[in-house]
């Protein structure tokens, strides 16, 4: 009780010097205040931003490795085959051979996944998941159904029995495979015959948003064999309508055949960037006008989907994609998958994952900075305490002097000083955290909103630099999860509209995309509250700046010999 009334007493009695240490302190405190207030609220964000939010995944092949591989193979042949040959004095180098190319496609055929072999990780896996898949395949037009473009190359593609010939070993060499989600096809044929394995595939559809304008949506079963959907350009350009019957090509080992499907509804593409086409190189096929919509279901009866047994004929690529309820859980489907036996040259990864956490790039860098700061005002606060704190002990070397000679005991006399610092310390934290509380939400938005201007800066200068409009890719805010919200139902086969679909730009089966004419829809505000954990660190950094401000002048009262001193003051 002495001591605390004795350090009450010199706290009133030395108001200026602590008057000036507790401005000093506030300021600290408000500064840490915003600081710890902006990365608590960052972290919330990165913990909680994909727990509630449906997350889509998809194996894919990791073809460096995968090349790597084959090029260590054919290299180790090579020295095999050079070594039995006995020393015959050739010098030839074997870095001027060409690569295996045939050895390399075929490596990269042979590791298509199955599937069965989709559907084997969907059971592995030890949390809840949804699947959907598509499959596509590329077709030529036939003499009464032609695609939509705005040249005649169709029309004499498709009466030289040579030209389709080209295409079908085109497309075999472009599509390459089954695997990942979104991947792209370099077709040269007129169509895209897509199949779908439910409403949620659709939704996924990677030409952009789409309604019905009549009929309705094929159904899944093979109820609905031979069912597709055209788009209404398609449609206008054919003079078709619902019930109509269209015939299409495919050349499979040169012998033209020829599908037969029905119309059961006629869609059109409501995304202005769906209705174009992908530029010369990509084909009538590519035109999102020119895409054919139908089920799994028409495809395998039609003996052109990925399991059949001339798929590598058919060239159809098969895209499935995993549907999780939490990033938490698809972190726990990429163990499992591997602990189930996926081998090393697949990868999983999710768009949905990936575009977040772009998402979160301006926020990480204010939340660093934050820090970087924060220590800074820490460090050099701590500094000017100390010096303060020293100058109190040395011009209190008299007080300190008669305490000891009158009996109190040393450790009791750095207590007070100790305690002295501690109320001062506590009544600026107390200002500094009311200060802090009040600037935290306004400025913390208003430094984020630099640094997402930043951002959009840089990448409006990048795709400028590549020579791309700056609205190029869709505007800010249009990410989307692919089908997270959709719930998987046939029923809807039947209706007269189809949902409004999400924007194949983002979605998953836009994976392929070039990321570079995307715009990323950043983080944009911070929920920067102070609550009891921001309060309990600070207050945790009162106790430390005033235990280590406090040292120095316990270290210089523990040395202190009060008989000296008072014999040095008369």
């Amino acid at each position: 009780m002495f001591v605390l009334k004795n350090a009450w007493k010199s706290v009133i009695r030395n108001r200026g010097r602590n008057i000036l240490i507790a401005i000093i302190v506030a300021i600290i405190a408000a500064t840490a205040t915003v600081g710890l207030a902006i990365r608590n609220a960052s972290s919330e964000i990165e913990e909680e931003g994909l727990q509630s939010t449906k997350v889509s995944a998809a194996i894919s092949l990791d073809r460096s490795k995968l090349i790597s591989q084959a090029k260590s193979s054919a290299n180790s042949d090579s020295s095999s085959s050079s070594g039995s040959s006995g020393s015959s004095g050739s010098s030839g180098s074997s870095s001027s051979e060409k690569p295996d190319f045939d050895s390399m496609r075929k490596q990269l055929s042979q590791s298509s996944l199955s599937l069965a072999k989709y559907e084997k990780y969907a059971k592995a896996s030890s949390v809840a998941v949804s699947t959907y898949y598509s499959e596509q395949t590329s077709l030529d037009a036939s003499t009464n159904f032609q695609p939509v473009e705005s040249s005649d190359s169709s029309s004499s593609s498709s009466s030289s029995s040579d030209s389709s010939s080209s295409k079908s070993q085109s497309d075999q060499g472009g599509m390459g495979g089954q695997g990942g989600m979104g991947g792209g096809m370099a077709n040269s044929g007129d169509f895209t015959l897509t199949g779908f394995s439910s409403d949620d595939a659709v939704s996924a559809a990677s030409n952009g948003t789409f309604t019905m304008t009549s009929g309705k949506v094929f159904g899944y079963t093979s109820d609905s064999d031979g069912d597709v959907i055209i788009s209404k350009a398609l449609a206008d350009f054919n003079d078709l309508s619902v019930g109509d019957t269209i015939s299409v090509k495919k050349t499979i080992d040169d012998t033209t055949k020829t599908y037969k499907l029905t119309i059961s509804g006629i869609y059109k593409n409501t995304s202005t960037s769906s209705t174009s086409s992908q530029g010369p190189m990509g084909g009538t096929s590519q035109d999102a006008d020119n895409q054919i919509y139908t089920s799994v279901s028409t495809l395998e009866k039609l003996g052109i989907d990925s399991e059949a047994s001339n798929a590598d004929d058919t060239g159809t690529q098969l895209s499935y994609t995993y549907v999780l309820g939490s990033d938490d859980d698809y972190n726990t489907f990429v163990k499992d998958v591997k602990a189930a036996g996926l081998s090393s040259k697949y990868t999983v990864s999710s768009p949905d994952v990936e575009e977040y956490e772009s998402s979160l790039t301006p926020m990480k860098d204010l939340s660093s900075f934050t820090l970087t700061f924060l220590l800074i005002v820490l460090g050099v606060g701590a500094v000017i305490l100390i010096v303060l704190n020293l100058f109190n002990v040395r011009e209190r070397k008299y007080e300190v002097g008669v305490m000891t000679a009158i009996g109190v005991k040393k450790p009791k006399v750095a207590m007070q000083f100790v305690i002295e610092l501690l109320i001062v310390t506590m009544v600026g934290l107390g200002v500094g955290v009311i200060g802090g509380a009040v600037a935290a939400k306004p400025l913390s938005n208003q430094l984020l909103s630099s640094q997402v201007s930043s951002a959009q800066t840089e990448q409006t200068s990048q795709q400028q630099q590549f020579g791309r409009s700056a609205n190029m890719g869709g505007a800010p805010g249009s990410s989307n999860s692919g089908s997270s919200d959709s719930s998987s139902s046939s029923s809807s086969s039947s209706s007269q509209a189809a949902p409004s679909m999400p924007s194949g730009d983002n979605g998953p089966g836009a994976a392929g995309a070039t990321s570079s004419t995307k715009a990323t829809s950043y983080i944009s505000s911070l929920n920067a509250t102070v609550n009891l954990k921001v309060v309990g660190e600070l207050v945790l950094i009162g106790l430390i700046l005033t235990l280590i401000s406090s040292l120095v002048g316990i270290i210089f009262v523990m040395r202190y010999e009060p008989l000296q001193i008072l014999a040095e003051r008369s």
